[in-house]
């Protein structure tokens, strides 16, 4: 994996990516005033397929509005690669931090979007590699070729596994049951690529169970997710707390690594810290939740 890529993965943070219809301007106006880390100007699911080509040359005026209080922009595109091809054209600038690609086949699909990329970057004088990707695989054919994708081209910076998409191809219902074992590929597949877990164990769908939403999001950082996009407004303080180590956490992790620091320079390799036995791998974890809060103050103070 190239360093570009490692470096982006390592200092992006999208704890809540809110779903907004780019033509529709109520929710475009307020997108800004959610606190969500990311808005996802979509495309695709929520344009009616004649209103694609003006939703797309909406793109422009509607980044500045959505991001005016810091948040990322990231554009979902369409799928096939005809409607692909000219929602790049239209929407890559320098305003917008990603794409999300959807219904992502293989790894010679993202390279030749990279591709293209490429060329519309530099014939609008947009900075080579502002443009990342998400990559979604949706579908049965996708899913074991989901390795390659995640580590298919720098640009791909975060990978998904889309619940409802998937669950159809499968002729299933996305439970989190059924969605437990391709959901735990996603992060392997992701950290395994050095990129970053989006998503939830479960459908993204029933916004109005508050309270299941929660304990899915609990569940989800369990098992490795970073993030998740969301289709209500109502979701994202859910999200932003959900996917944010709490005081007592941090607390907790400071105080292990710095107990490990101090046997480390003793010539120790493992130490008891408050009853319990700890080592590298437990360390890790524990300067991860740390890097993460680090992260989260960098995107707050950008803000």
């Amino acid at each position: 994996m190239s360093l570009e890529g490692s470096q982006y993965a390592d200092f992006t943070v999208w704890r809540s990516m809110l779903f907004v219809p780019v033509n529709v301007k109520k929710y475009v106006d307020k997108a800004h005033e959610r606190g969500a880390d990311a808005i996802i100007l979509d495309l695709e699911d929520s344009i009616a397929p004649n209103d694609k080509a003006a939703a797309r040359d909406m793109v422009e005026a509607a980044a500045p509005i959505v991001s005016q209080s810091g948040s990322d922009v990231i554009v979902r595109i369409n799928r096939p690669i005809e409607l692909a091809v000219r929602d790049i054209e239209a929407v890559v600038s320098s305003g917008v931090e990603a794409l999300m690609v959807p219904k992502i086949d293989s790894a010679s699909h993202i390279r030749l979007l990279a591709e293209l990329v490429d060329t519309i970057e530099a014939k609008k004088g947009v900075k080579r590699g502002q443009t990342k990707f998400i990559a979604m695989v949706e579908t049965a054919a996708a899913f074991p070729r989901m390795f390659e994708i995640a580590s298919a081209h720098p640009r791909v910076v975060a990978l998904t596994l889309g619940s409802e998409d998937f669950a159809s191809s499968l002729g299933a219902e996305p439970s989190a049951e059924m969605l437990l074992y391709p959901k735990q590929q996603a992060v392997i597949a992701a950290r395994a690529a050095g990129i970053v877990p989006i998503g939830t164990i479960g459908s993204v769908a029933n916004f109005a169970d508050v309270e299941g939403y929660r304990a899915t999001i609990k569940r989800s950082v369990r098992f490795g997710f970073e993030g998740s996009a969301c289709i209500h407004p109502s979701i994202v303080p859910l999200l932003n707390e959900g996917f944010s180590p709490s005081a007592e956490e941090l607390d907790y992790a400071q105080r292990m690594v710095d107990a490990y620091k101090q046997a480390y320079a003793e010539g120790r390799g493992s130490v008891t810290f408050e009853g319990k036995m700890i080592d590298i791998p437990i360390v890790e974890r524990a300067e991860r939740v740390i890097d993460r809060a680090r992260r989260l103050e960098a995107r707050r103070n950008r803000r």
